[in-house]
Formats: C-alpha cells, structure tokens, sequence
C-alpha cells in the first residue's frame, strides 16, 4: 500500500468513525470565541496573522518546487526539509483560513464535524512535525558522526520509511482525539475560547466525564514531546561529543554551522508548544488572551519562520532561491 492510498484509508476511517455516532448524539455547533478579551482590536490581530500565513503559504510552496525541480537537492536533508515544509502548509493551512474568518469577518461559528475535523488535523499534523524533526536530527548525527556511510545509511528506502513512520505515528495516535469527543455530551456551553478548535478546549466544554479525553490526551503530549525531544537530545549529545574532538576551530564552527537552522527550527516549534500544553493544564493565572494568541502563532510562526531560517542559513537553497528570481526570461 502506498504512502498516499494508505494516508486516504486512514482518513476515510476517521471520517466513517466519527459518522457512526452522529445518530446517538446531537450534534452542536460550536462559536469561537477568537482572542478572549481582545474582541474589539481584533481585525489588528488579524493583520500579522495574514502576514503569517502568507509567508508559509509562499515560503514552504518555493522549498518544495526548488527541491523537487533539482536532482541535485535529493539527498536526505533536503528530503527531510521537504517533509516538513509539506507539514507546514497543512498545518497553517488547518489553522489560517478559519482563524482569519473569525478575526476579520467575525464568522464564529463552526460546525461540530467540521470542528473535529481541524482538531484532528492540527494535532497530528503537529505531532508529523515534531516526528520530522526527530528525522532532521538523526540525519545530523549520520552526516556530523558518520559522515563516509552518510548515503548508504540514509539511502532513499530508508527516507522513505522514516516519512511512513512519521505519517502513521501522527494518524493513528490522533484519531482517537475526535471519536473520544463524540462520546462527550455537551449541554449548553458551545462557547470556544479559542481562534481555532484546540482539543482541551473543547474538552472543558463537556458536561459529561472527560477523564478519559484528559488521560489520553496528556498521555499522547507527553509520548510524542517526550520521546521526540529525548531522541534530538541524544542525538545533539553526540553530535556535540563528536565535533569537540574535531582539531580546529574553524572546522568546528563549520560542523555547528549546519546544525544551526536546524536547532533554530526546534526552538521555535517546542518553546511556544510547551508553553501552550502546560498553560491549558496549569496555567490558570495566565491571561486568556495571553494564551490564545500564543497558541495560535504557535501553529503559524514555525511554518513562516522555517522556509526562512533554512533559505538563510543554507547555502545550496540560498543560492538556488536566487537563481530563479533572478534569471532572466
């Protein structure tokens, strides 16, 4: 079974699960809220947002043609930086367009379905991209560590089985995020307050038991962060080791040098991601708005941000971004 008729079987179980309980349960529609606190600067929010947004939109698009238009770009790093720029514009893609309707248009309602459907999509897609990097990281302790069996490691099969991995991971672990909230009841409180359907956000609007949602979800967050973040941890512990023992500063620099966006890359996409899962847990004391809005740039800033970081910092999609914009017809 291919990766995308694979992808397909779980997302037409998904959305068959999620069917079958449509006849036991109502089924409301839920109002987003937006920026709790912030309701009349709103369409100011709005602004950056679509900034954002744009510039992931722009940015992965120009990394995924620059790579799949040159054979020369088809080695694991760049392949890795192609997944992730695929993630990435799902990812905002998932979160953008319904968070710009509310900001802009005030268009707050969502339907239940639909709700579910974005949450799902945000959380493991969040989860691929976490995954991903994992995948980044490995093939900086291939390159740094092992550098003359770096292909032969890291061979297209290899890649291509990491990508599956990280894919399945993220679909299977999150699928039961939507089919648990169908067994919830909701009463009365539709009221999100939230830009975009977050999972312990809906969750706080059940009038029924949510242990099972909050067990599982902590569950799930503390699986793919956990791990994700220990395995890049033990992979940098050996890069570190390796390059210290390398003779000349020069020639370390170099070695931390190609490190450089990727560890860029992980702060960016964990730091903000933290903050949001501990603030929903235990952050009571933290203003609504503070959270929200940076759960929501959480979701849009690693997507901007990224296309940029490793158009700067690396030189082969420098150098190829240039050329296009600047050759001549």
């Amino acid at each position: 079974m291919t990766l995308v008729s694979f992808s397909s079987f779980l997302f037409k179980s998904l959305i068959m699960a999620l069917s079958n309980f449509s006849w036991r349960l109502p089924q409301p529609s839920f109002f987003l809220v937006g920026i709790p606190g912030l309701e009349e600067s709103q369409h100011w929010i709005a602004l950056p947002m679509g900034i954002l947004y744009l510039l992931a939109l722009v940015g992965n698009v120009t990394i995924l043609f620059i790579i799949w238009m040159d054979p020369s770009l088809h080695q694991p790093m760049y392949l890795f930086l192609s997944m992730l720029a695929a993630i990435d514009l799902v990812l905002a893609s998932s979160t953008a367009p319904k968070a710009l309707a509310v900001l802009l248009v005030h268009d707050h309602e969502i339907g239940y379905t639909v709700c579910l459907i974005q949450m799902f999509f945000i959380h493991a897609f969040s989860s691929m991209e976490s995954g991903v990097l994992v995948a980044m990281a490995l093939d900086r302790y291939v390159a740094i560590c092992h550098p003359l069996h770096h292909s032969a490691i890291l061979h297209p099969g290899i890649i291509g089985r990491i990508g599956m991995a990280v894919l399945v991971r993220g679909l299977l672990l999150l699928i039961p995020f939507p089919i648990l909230l169908r067994k919830l009841i909701f009463c009365q409180a539709t009221v999100i307050g939230h830009a975009y359907c977050e999972h312990m956000a809906v969750v706080k609007l059940a009038c029924s038991e949510t242990t099972v949602n909050r067990a599982y979800g902590l569950t799930v967050a503390l699986l793919v962060v956990g791990l994700d973040v220990l395995s890049i941890g033990v992979s940098y512990a050996h890069i570190l080791q390796a390059v210290l023992k390398v003779p000349g500063s020069e020639a370390r620099l170099k070695a931390f040098g190609t490190c450089g966006s990727h560890v860029c890359v992980i702060l960016v996409f964990y730091v903000p991601g933290m903050f949001s899962f501990l603030t929903h847990r235990f952050g009571h004391r933290v203003p609504p708005h503070v959270h929200v809005l940076l759960a929501t740039l959480y979701l849009l800033v690693p997507p901007a941000l990224n296309p940029l970081v490793y158009g700067v910092k690396t030189q082969q999609i420098r150098q190829r971004v240039l050329r296009v914009f600047t050759q001549k017809n």
